[in-house]
């Protein structure tokens, strides 16, 4: 009997042992995940930069093409075989150079005819003239009637009408005969010879052109300006009015902008689907450099120095067409900024409104932070859009199609 009761005790104490361990394999799990729950993640690093804040005289930059001041199609006016071809294609021509000739002697030969038959006519004019002065001396002494002497004075007056209808058709015969010697209508460069030696033209704005010629110096460059812009610089009363604000050009493969030119005309009206206007600049073109059909990057602008923040296009964001930037307060919490952009300077961007020089903001990672967030700020340098063009090679195809970018955003280059 007491060894039966002994067993029991020992197979409790037992029970009592491992449901002890089994609750505590149960609960220590959920005490932990509790504790975890309640620590807060880390303050993820984010690289900030103080706002620039810089004296400076504000330029807009647009895109254009260059254009010739003088195109000439060049037709002929008269037709005919081609007999000659004058100049060397691409090459620079004067006003009055050659061209082309076009067979002169069918238009020699109707000169001839027309010279002739204006000879005829002054002789008949002549007669009846002579006609007409005796008929006067006779009506005088009542020898003819009056109906005689007025069909002479009448004859006499339509040979004098066929004298200068003949000298007419001989003045077109030789302007004809002039048409067979196409001459370049405007200095400048000459393109390709579409039609050559031997091939038969006709007249007519119809047929295709010979060549043509487009002036060389000077030269426009034709861009659209948006409306803020027009109002700023262009606009009647804008302050130092059109033909005193500074127009600088640069081509595609130039730094900078070396060459320097005036507007030439704004546009009378504004395209209200694209909000812009269309402007012409006009530059000197003495090397010929300029081609037109250029890509022309066109600076324009100018004025009053003053003061403006700058910042580095990488620290803005786009929000629903809004542009904002991030700024660190003094607790390390990002606060959401909206501003109002203007344009590049000496690769950063100005900020018209909404930001304040030295003010923190992020430059590096804005995708993987929000506002109201608590940041470790890592301060560097505000990074020049010079400084970062090494960086800047091709995305791959697909992390350009999916929109994600390799996360160095923003990261100042060493």
């Amino acid at each position: 009997m007491q060894q039966q009761k002994r067993r029991t005790l020992i197979a409790l104490a037992i029970v009592v042992v491992l449901g002890a361990g089994v609750a505590g394999s149960v609960l220590r799990p959920w005490h932990s995940g509790e504790a975890h729950a309640n620590t807060p993640p880390p303050a993820p690093s984010i690289e900030v930069a103080a706002a620039v804040g810089q004296t400076i005289t504000e330029w807009d930059e647009f895109s254009g093409r260059l254009e010739a001041v003088d195109r000439v199609e060049i037709r002929p006016r008269v037709g005919g075989t081609i007999d000659a071809v004058h100049f060397r294609e691409g090459a620079l021509v004067k006003k009055g150079d050659p061209l082309f000739t076009i067979d002169p002697r069918p238009y020699a030969a109707e000169v001839a005819r027309a010279e002739a038959a204006l000879a005829a006519a002054q002789v008949r004019a002549a007669h009846a003239k002579t006609e007409g002065e005796r008929a006067q001396r006779l009506l005088d002494d009542n020898a003819i009637s009056r109906r005689e002497f007025d069909e002479r004075i009448h004859a006499a007056r339509e040979t004098s009408a066929n004298v200068r209808a003949a000298q007419a058709q001989l003045e077109t015969a030789r302007l004809n005969l002039a048409y067979t010697r196409i001459t370049a209508p405007v200095s400048g460069r000459v393109s390709r010879a579409e039609i050559t030696v031997g091939n038969l033209v006709a007249p007519g704005v119809a047929t295709p052109p010979l060549t043509t010629v487009v002036s060389v110096s000077p030269i426009y460059a034709s861009f659209e300006i948006d409306e803020q812009s027009y109002l700023r610089y262009t606009a009647p009363g804008a302050g130092g009015g059109q033909a005193n604000l500074p127009v600088y050009l640069g081509l595609a493969n130039e730094d900078g902008h070396p060459h320097q030119g005036k507007i030439q005309s704004v546009d009378n009206r504004l395209d209200t689907r694209s909000g812009t206007i269309r402007v012409r600049a006009v530059f000197d073109n003495d090397d010929g450099r300029l081609l037109p059909g250029l890509y022309a990057k066109v600076k324009m602008g100018g004025g009053a120095p003053h003061a403006a923040v700058l910042v580095n296009d990488r620290a803005v964001g786009t929000d629903q067409g809004k542009k904002f930037v991030l700024v660190v307060d003094k607790a390390n919490k990002l606060v959401y900024r909206e501003v109002e952009l203007g344009p590049n300077y000496e690769g950063l961007r100005v900020i018209r409104k909404g930001l304040k020089p030295g003010e923190s903001i992020v430059v590096n990672g804005l995708q993987r932070v929000r506002p109201g967030d608590t940041v470790q700020p890592k301060a560097v340098a505000m990074a020049y859009r010079s400084e970062l063009e090494p960086r800047q090679a091709a995305p791959d195809r697909k992390q350009a199609a999916s929109g994600k970018g390799d996360g160095n955003e923003g990261k100042p280059v060493s």
